[in-house]
């Protein structure tokens, strides 16, 4: 299976139980420009789409009347994606111009990122746009108490949308909620459908580049001076609460950096302490092509094939990267990048000692939390 189009955006709706996930969905299908969706859901009769008019079904694949196709995950999400795209490629769908995929309540969106960025095959014919996680404000404060599960997905969020706020009469609740929403993950865009209504437009788009514009818009995909505001790595949480144990935070440098310090740092950090990154998002000035800046993507241990832009997108050129992580500091992470790009502080340990044997060197072994 080969093509040469350009790779099709996938976004990700997930979110717990009852948080409202169909429904969203349901709306987005209703934009006229997301007529050329692909749909994926875990099942079928889950999702109401009656209002789209089912024309015709097979083998897993609903074919509705606005032109949009709606599959089914049967057992492994990837068979489902080939068979989709193989279906694209046979019937001569090249019209399908977007995939979206909708999780269970108690999914972990890691897995499903982890097939769009690293299965072979798919790697070339999807790209991962972005996250979008759906919180309920009725249920959403005792839900990411109670449910570790909860607090990942808002963690990996790129997009928060808190739903059922019309149905919470304490507005001081909500805003409560969407300011824990906020020190999760403060580099997501959180939006209310009851205060403005929720576009396509507002949800889309959020992940490696505008496929129209072959550019990236760092300040909206990085959002680090959201970061820096929130001041995210200075926790006030209750121990007892999930969130405590996730942070969120900026490394910035205003120098090129060698391409080959940054691969060794990220190879390092994923393999080393990989289930502790939930994400991570970069663009990187390279000694070696400073005016196509690299973008980083990173899920866990996976990381996204690497790919420069073909020019710097805005007039800020330093390099910057947005990590989420769990039980991991910012100043752990901070030391072992500064380590490899050559930044020099007096606990800072040798790059060659971390590259020959990275948990042998004091401050980097054990924990680090």
């Amino acid at each position: 299976m080969s093509n040469t189009a350009a790779p099709i955006p996938l976004s990700v709706i997930t979110g717990f139980l009852g948080s409202g996930k169909t429904t969203l969905l349901n709306q987005l299908l209703r934009d006229r420009s997301l007529q050329n969706t692909a749909i994926i859901i875990n099942e079928f009769g889950d999702v109401g789409i009656d209002h789209l008019l089912v024309e015709t079904a097979d083998e897993g694949i609903i074919e509705l009347s606005d032109g949009c196709l709606c599959c089914t995950v049967r057992g492994d999400l990837v068979d489902t994606l080939i068979q989709l795209l193989e279906r694209v490629d046979v019937d001569g769908h090249s019209s399908i111009e977007r995939i979206i995929v909708e999780t269970t309540g108690l999914a972990d969106p890691v897995p499903i990122l982890h097939v769009i960025m690293a299965h072979p095959l798919l790697v070339e014919r999807i790209r991962l746009d972005g996250v979008i996680v759906l919180l309920d404000a009725v249920n959403g404060d005792s839900t990411l108490d109670n449910h570790p599960e909860a607090v990942k997905q808002v963690a990996m969020a790129d997009r928060i949308v808190v739903s059922k706020s019309e149905l919470q009469a304490d507005k001081l609740t909500v805003d409560k909620l969407v300011a824990r929403a906020g020190e999760i993950n403060p580099a997501a865009l959180i939006l209310d459908p009851v205060e403005k209504p929720v576009s396509a437009a507002q949800l889309l788009e959020c992940g490696l580049y505008n496929p129209n514009s072959k550019s990236l818009d760092v300040n909206r995909w990085l959002r680090d001076e959201a970061i820096k505001t929130a001041g995210h790595d200075h926790h006030h949480h209750d121990v007892n609460r999930h969130d405590a144990s996730i942070r969120a935070f900026t490394l910035t440098h205003d120098k090129p950096i060698d391409a080959s310090a940054i691969r060794s740092f990220l190879d390092l950090l994923q393999s080393a302490h990989g289930p502790q990154l939930l994400r991570m998002k970069g663009i990187v000035q390279t000694s070696e092509n400073p005016q196509q800046p690299l973008v980083i993507h990173a899920v866990q241990q996976l990381l996204h094939p690497l790919a420069n832009l073909a020019e710097w997108p805005d007039d800020d050129h330093r390099t910057r990267l947005v990590i989420i992580t769990k039980n991991l500091s910012k100043d752990f992470v901070t030391r072992l990048f500064d380590a490899f790009i050559g930044r020099v502080a007096t606990d800072t340990p040798d790059r060659a000692a971390l590259e020959q044997n990275p948990l042998a060197v004091p401050g980097f072994s054990g924990e680090p939390l």
